[in-house]
Parts: structure tokens; sequence; C-alpha cells
């Protein structure tokens, strides 16, 4: 169980890495802390009460005490300067005098004591978790401290209304054109009976992992291993399938892997498919934007709802993208309004795809194209949507 007082943690300050802070007493409790420390790769300080100086005692071993910090020594001490402080039900008396400041986790495990939330709020804590049932948001917000992550990625994710909508199209123009503006970009093709995005951009005898490498995850995937094990084309980054037998990724993985790309910053594009499984799932629940891409016909539309619904049921921001030619009585207004969704705009068509595709030039590639200029159109007005959550170039 987790919960939060006030607001969650904020990222490193300027993407500095750091090592957390553990203060606790309890044994058993460090032990477990170590074990989530060394799950997302960092390693702590550790101190049973106030720290003297920062990062004074790296890895302190269990059993030893550190001293108060004293006032009258002028210097910042790890309590200020630690970007995660992780405080132990037992220790939340002994820091209850500390500086207020954020990032401060109390941790606990009795799931029956209400008491603890008033520990909490007399230390100054942000967030307030319980073991074992709070183990996999600790370990991402560690991995967080770890990597030294700054703003997550903007994620969004692409799926068609029916099958040959055209969102594998969109999906692959969205991350060449994000790339082209000098963004950190990521494209992953989430349907592994799509024949590869990869193939797409002309890369499938590229060098890198695809989505098979990863179906033995189970823990933290680190985001530089990550982006540095993927294929590389046309400036960015693609996690796509190979041509082998078609192998299932368990929604663990698709969760760590996802979590790692959007850990990079920048933006991470996604191309769904139309079904909804356990790992379709989990990525739905860490995207930003889905893009619904819809042809312009009433058959189409009546598809696309039923998708919407399922997609709608995990994803919150979900908006319509049309295409046309389009279908007597029909417009990409009306569409938008049949299914009840935002409208992004019309997918212009682009002369001359199929040739480009066929000679290894991806879509979105001619940086004038009606293509491409509507995906510059979209990034701009995303980024400028989320600009206080920010998003994290390369």
């Amino acid at each position: 169980m987790t919960g939060t007082i006030a607001h969650d943690p904020p990222p490193t300050a300027g993407g500095r890495q750091g090592a957390p802070l553990i203060v606790t007493e309890d044994t058993e409790l460090l032990d477990d802390l170590l074990r989530l420390c060394a799950a997302a790769g960092a390693t702590p300080e550790v101190h049973h009460s106030m720290p003297l100086t920062p990062h004074a005692t790296p890895s302190a071993p269990s059993g030893t005490a550190t001293s108060p910090a004293s006032p009258a020594s002028g210097r910042r001490t790890g309590w200020e300067t630690a970007p995660l402080v992780l405080v132990g039900d037992d220790a939340a008396r002994r820091v209850r005098g500390a500086a207020r400041r954020r990032a401060v986790v109390l941790v606990g495990r009795d799931q029956d004591d209400s008491g603890i939330w008033q520990r909490a709020v007399e230390i100054g804590a942000d967030h307030v978790l319980m073991l074992p049932d709070g183990e996999q948001w600790l370990v991402d917000r560690i991995a967080d401290v770890a990597e030294g992550v700054g703003r997550p990625a903007l994620t969004v994710g692409v799926i068609g209304g029916r099958g040959g909508a055209g969102a594998s199209t969109l999906a692959c123009a969205l991350a060449v054109t994000s790339a082209r503006e000098g963004l950190r970009s990521l494209l992953v093709d989430a349907d592994p009976m799509g024949g590869g995005l990869d193939v797409l951009l002309g890369g499938e005898t590229a060098d890198g992992l695809r989505w098979p490498a990863f179906a033995a995850s189970r823990g933290r995937v680190g985001g530089g291993a990550l982006e540095e094990s993927l294929p590389e084309l046309h400036s960015l980054r693609v996690l796509s399938w190979d041509r082998g037998d078609c192998v299932a990724v368990p929604a663990q993985a698709v969760r760590a892997v996802l979590a790692a790309a959007r850990r990079r910053g920048g933006t991470v594009v996604v191309d769904l498919p139309r079904r909804i499984d356990d790992g379709v799932a989990e990525v739905l629940a860490q995207l930003d934007i889905g893009i619904l891409v819809v042809p312009a016909e009433l058959r189409a539309v009546a598809a696309a709802g039923r998708v919407a619904a399922a997609v709608g049921m995990v994803l919150r921001d979900l908006r319509v993208a049309v295409r046309g030619p389009y279908a007597s009585g029909l417009d990409d207004r009306e569409v938008a309004r049949l299914l009840g969704l935002p409208l992004v705009g019309e997918v212009p068509v682009e002369s001359g795809l199929l040739r480009a595709t066929e000679s290894k030039r991806p879509p979105g590639t001619p940086s004038r194209g009606p293509l491409a200029r509507f995906c510059r159109g979209f990034w701009e007005r995303a980024l400028a949507e989320t600009d206080g959550r920010g998003v994290s170039g390369s």
C-alpha cells in the first residue's frame, strides 16, 4: 500500500545522480530497503538517526549508529542533500525536528497502524509506503534517483480504429518528426503480429535487441542500457519484433521496459494493437496521450467506437485523428462527435508514401511534407500542454 500526503517526490534536481538516504534502526526493514535499492541499481547511505554530513557514511552496515546533525556546524547534512530519503517508521520520532524538505517517504509494515499518517505529517513526508505491497513503486522511485532522471518522456500511443487505419504509419512519422526536432526519441512496436516497425523504417537487419530479448525481464530495466541496446534508425531508437516465432512478453516485463524508456526523457511513441491484453494494458497505463486513427467511413467509426470503449477503461486522454477520403455526410469533426473524443486533426494523404517506404525512407521523412507538418503541429501542441510537467530533450 502507498499513499500520498501532499505530492510525489520530485526527480533529482537537474538530472544529477545521487544516493538515496535510509534512516532506520529496524534491521529487518533495513534488509528489505537494501534489497530494493539493489534491485533498482542504487547504493544508499544508511543512518540510524540524522546524518552529520552529506554522504558521510555510504552504505553503513546494519548496527552502526551515526550522530545527529550539528546545527552549529554550518554544513548541509545528507538529510538536506539526498535526492530521496526513506525513513523507517521506527525512526520517525528521531527525525521529527529535521528541516522540512521534499522527497521524504515514511516506510512501515503494519497495515493496521493508522497512526503512521500522523507521524508522516509530523516529519513532513510526501508519501507513506507499506511493505511489501509498495515494493514496485519504491523500486521505480529509487531507480529514478539511480539514473539521475530528469523529466519523464512524453509518451504517446497510436492505435487503429480498425485494421488498415494507418496507425503504424502515423506512429513512425511521429517518432521520425520528434527525432528531427532534436528530442531523444524512442519508437516502440507493441504489436507482435504487425510485421515489425523496423521493417517499415528499413532497418530489419540493423543490430540491436528486439522484444523477445526482454521476455525474461522480471525486475528493473536500466534506461541507459535499454537505449544503448536497441537499433538506431533515422536518429531514433526502435524496439520492435524479430522475424522468429512469436514470443509472449509478460506484462511485468512490458511494464519494466516502458518505465525504463520513460525515465530517459524526450518522447516515446508506441504503436498499439487493437486487442487489449495484460501487456497492452501495462502500456496504456503509462501513456500520456492516446491517438485513435479512424478512416472516415461509417463501418470504421463503428469499429473505432468499440476500440475506444476498451482503451478508455485504462487511458484517460484518448483523442481521434481522422483519415480520408470521407464518406458522404462525414468530416473530421463529425467523426470526433460520433466517437465523443477530442479531435487531433485530419491525417493528411502524402503522395509517394508507398514508394518512399519501398525505398527505405520512413513515413514523415520529407520534412516539409504534409505528414511531417501534421506531426510537427501535434508535438508543438502536446508539448505546450504538458509544459508544466516538461519533457527532457537529448
